[in-house]
Formats: structure tokens, C-alpha cells, sequence
């Protein structure tokens, strides 16, 4: 059977009659004023995060920021935005995975969790952005508060503590790189265009353009500064080849002339953990073991840990007053100068020994080992010490969350600056982190 044969039992189709007159449509009229009812406080659920960190702020004593507000009651200048707002928007937002500053004075406006932190303060992106990194004592002082808190309610234990470092990409292409030839030569340059910038604005000081060459001043200015500090790190630099060069001379010579970034001169190239070799910080971070509860981070700009453990357990002694007695690290941190010293504090440094050129097996203790250092061999061979070390891998967990948070690649610069950052990151991960151990201690305790 064809297709016509098919379809011939089935009825004449007509063609539908066209309706005169235009189409009845519903246009958008978009200059029409519309009045909209909206309960802030309803905007995100009860549960939510936001309301969490809302919590945490508002416990926490700013009177060292509103002490320097200008503005006064009975006084003239406009009101400031409360300090408290600007915190909780940063914590927020650095869980989100939002670090900059445009981004989130965006996310103000339209976002529903943003928004009602806001409770219609209207902020701006200069604000926020001064607001980020010049605060890092104030955020060094609410972590170290913040872990002594949970520590007095019993969720945490600062005998057994991880350190571990983690690599961040800078905010410095590898371009920027220069030898001190260049940089010698970008000084002199800069330095003569602050000198002609000055000139035009002293011959011609009702010019139309004066603010533009101010800021064209300001920026040539910067710029000396910034070369000036790229020389300055390569003198120091060179001071730590020559004291390598008493224990490692052969190594030393080989290596190139050193090189310093122009728009970060604080960064190092490093090795990062995909192999290649990028500008980076080495963030050294400590981390109660198996709790994922951050207690100190200390960006580093040099690219190995070796030598690392010991300013670390000093920074936490300043902190806290007191050492741990096991301290868990990766095998690049055992130095032994600072296992003989941490034994010396009595803390017990668990980190699996690396092995020897020569084939020996790096956990029999040798003739020139320290009490220190021998007794740390002893304790990394045996089961207990393997069975204590494990408990380091935890650690990795909060490097994981700081990923997911977008934490790839760094959007400021300078050491200052990257350690107001990574404080933001502890100190969110630690108020988020402590909920959800609350949580699961009332559900055991229920």
C-alpha cells in the first residue's frame, strides 16, 4: 500500500480562514511604575549561612574600627557603613567563591543572600575593597579568638595539630620577571618620567588636565617603588645563595642569575603541584587534627618547606601561649634543626623521613643524630607513630574547601595583602566548620 492509497478514506482538509483585523498581544511596557511589597527578612531560608555568619558578627567586638569613624551623632558627615556589615559581606562571600570586589558590590543589588545582609545599606567597590585588606590584624585577632572560643566549649583540642603547605598562584605573569640589569633600567626610567610628570604639572598648574597627570604621577610613582623593592628582594636573594654556598656550592653555581617579578616583587617562581613552575606563595597553614579547624596561616615566599615547623609553633605559642604536644607535617618539613628544638619543647614532630641518597634506611638512627632527631626516627618506624601520622591527611580537606571557593588564583598583591586573604579563608572555614560540629554533636547527644 502507498501513502496516497494511505490517506484516502481521511477528509478534505481546509485551509483555516484568515480573522481580519491586527493580533491581540501582551507587549512589555517598561515605562510603567510598579510598587513591590518585599520582607527582607524572608528572603533566604532559616538554615541559611548568611544568617550564620550574621550571628558571628554580631558577638564579636568592632570598637576598635567604629572608635575611628568620623562621622558622630549630633555631628556633622554622612553616616558610615557599620563595620559589622562589611565583615559579614566578606565572610560571605569569601565561602561563596566571590574575591572580588565589583563582583560582590554587584551581588548587593540583585542577590537574595547578599541582599539581605545589606538590609538596604547600599555599599560600593572602593569600600570593599579597602575594606578586604586593610584589615590583617584585625582578622589575625578574631581567628586567634575565634579557635580560643571553640577550645573553651570542648570542640577542639590543640594538643595534635597539622601543618601543611599549599600553593596559590600569584597575581604576577612570568613575564614580569626581570634580572637586575632591567630592573637597574626600568628605574631609571620611571624615575625620569615621575621627574617630567612633575614638571608639567608645576608649568602648567591650572591646566584643564591636572587631575589626569596627578594620576599619571601617582602611577609613575607606584612604579618606582614597586622596581625599587624587585632590587631590593634580589639583594636578598642573593644573600641566601651565599650562605648556601658553604653547604651546597656545586648547586649554587649552577643556578641562573636571579630574577624579581615588577608587579609583585614579593612573589617567588615555585613548582606547583602539577609539575610546572609558576609565580606562587607557599600559604603554610595549621589545622586541628581530623577537626579541619584552621588556628594559623602564614603565606611563605619561599618555594620548599624544609625549615618551617619552627615558625609556625612560634607564631602558635604567641597566639595561644602554649605548644602542642604532637605536631603532624609532610616529609618536605623535616629539617632537623627544628626537630631537635621542637623536642627540646617538648612537642613530638610526626613527618616520615625522606630517603637517602646512599640506600641506608632513613629510619635507624645514625651516629650524628641529635636526641631529637633520633628519638623521631624511632617514633616514625613504629605503629603508633604511622597510626598518629595518619590522622594528618584531614588537613587536606580544607585545602579541598578553599578550591571549591575559587581560591586558584590570587587577585592581590603583595605579602600583606595575601595574608588578609587567606585569614578571610581560615576564618570562614572555622565558623562554617564549628556549625556543622555542633550539629553532629547534637545529633549524637539527641
Amino acid at each position: 500500500m502507498t501513502g496516497d492509497e494511505l490517506f484516502d478514506a481521511l477528509p478534505e482538509q481546509h485551509a483555516p480562514q484568515r480573522v481580519a483585523g491586527d493580533p491581540r498581544l501582551r507587549e512589555p511596557q517598561r515605562d510603567q511604575i510598579e510598587l513591590r511589597a518585599m520582607d527582607i527578612d524572608s528572603l533566604i531560608g532559616e538554615d541559611h549561612a548568611a544568617r550564620l555568619i550574621w550571628a558571628y558578627v554580631e558577638q564579636i567586638d568592632l570598637r576598635e574600627l567604629e572608635d575611628a569613624i568620623k562621622a558622630r551623632e549630633g555631628g556633622p558627615g554622612h553616616p558610615a557603613i557599620t563595620p559589622r556589615l562589611l565583615l559579614a559581606l566578606w565572610l560571605y562571600a569569601t565561602s561563596d567563591g566571590v574575591g572580588s570586589a565589583r563582583a560582590l558590590a554587584r551581588l548587593c543589588e540583585f542577590h537574595d543572600a547578599y541582599r539581605w545582609l545589606c538590609g538596604g545599606v547600599s555599599v560600593n567597590y572602593h569600600t570593599l575593597s579597602d575594606f578586604r585588606v586593610g584589615h590583617g590584624e584585625l582578622l589575625d585577632r578574631l581567628l586567634t579568638e575565634n579557635v580560643a572560643t571553640l577550645e573553651a566549649c570542648g570542640l577542639i583540642d590543640l594538643d595534635k595539630l597539622a601543618q601543611d603547605g599549599v600553593r596559590i598562584r600569584a597575581s604576577a605573569g612570568a613575564t614580569s620577571f626581570r634580572r637586575r640589569g632591567r630592573l637597574e633600567e626600568h628605574l631609571a626610567r620611571a624615575q625620569e618620567v615621575v621627574e617630567q610628570l612633575k614638571r608639567e604639572v608645576h608649568d602648567e598648574p591650572g591646566a584643564s588636565n591636572q587631575r589626569i597627570r596627578a594620576a599619571r604621577e601617582r602611577a609613575a610613582r607606584e612604579r618606582v617603588e614597586k622596581v625599587k623593592a624587585a632590587i631590593k628582594t634580589l639583594d636578598e636573594v642573593g644573600a641566601q645563595r651565599q650562605r648556601r654556598m658553604k653547604t651546597n656550592r656545586k648547586q649554587v653555581e649552577k643556578q641562573k642569575e636571579p630574577r624579581a617579578s615588577t608587579t609583585d616583587p614579593e612573589v617567588r617562581v615555585m613548582k606547583m603541584a602539577d609539575g610546572g613552575f609558576r609565580p606562587a606563595y607557599n600559604v603554610q597553614v595549621v589545622t586541628v587534627a581530623e577537626q579541619q579547624i584552621v588556628i594559623a596561616v602564614e603565606p611563605s615566599t619561599v618555594g620548599s618547606d624544609r625549615g618551617l615547623i619552627r615558625p609556625m609553633l612560634d607564631k602558635i605559642r604567641k597566639c595561644f601561649g602554649r605548644l602542642p604536644t604532637h605536631h603532624l607535617a609532610d616529609g618536605g618539613f623535616g629539617a632537623g634543626s627544628d626537630i631537635e628544638w621542637a623536642h627540646s619543647e617538648g612537642v613530638a614532630i610526626y613527618c616520615p623521613p625522606t630517603q637517602s641518597k646512599h640506600g641506608s634506611d632513613p629510619y635507624t638512627p645514625r651516629d650524628d643524630d641529635g636526641p631529637g632527631v633520633s628519638a623521631w626516627r624511632t617514633r616514625m618506624a613504629s605503629d603508633e607513630g604511622k597510626a598518629q601520622y595518619r590522622d594528618r591527611a584531614v588537613c587536606e580537606c580544607v585545602h579541598a574547601r578553599w578550591r571549591n571557593w575559587d581560591l586558584i588564583r590570587l587577585n592581590v598583591r603583595g605579602r600583606a595583602k595575601v595574608t588578609a586573604v587567606m585569614l578571610w579563608h581560615a576564618l570562614a572555614n572555622n565558623i562554617l566548620q564549628a556549625d556543622r560540629m555542633l550539629r553532629g554533636h547534637r545529633i549524637m547527644t539527641a
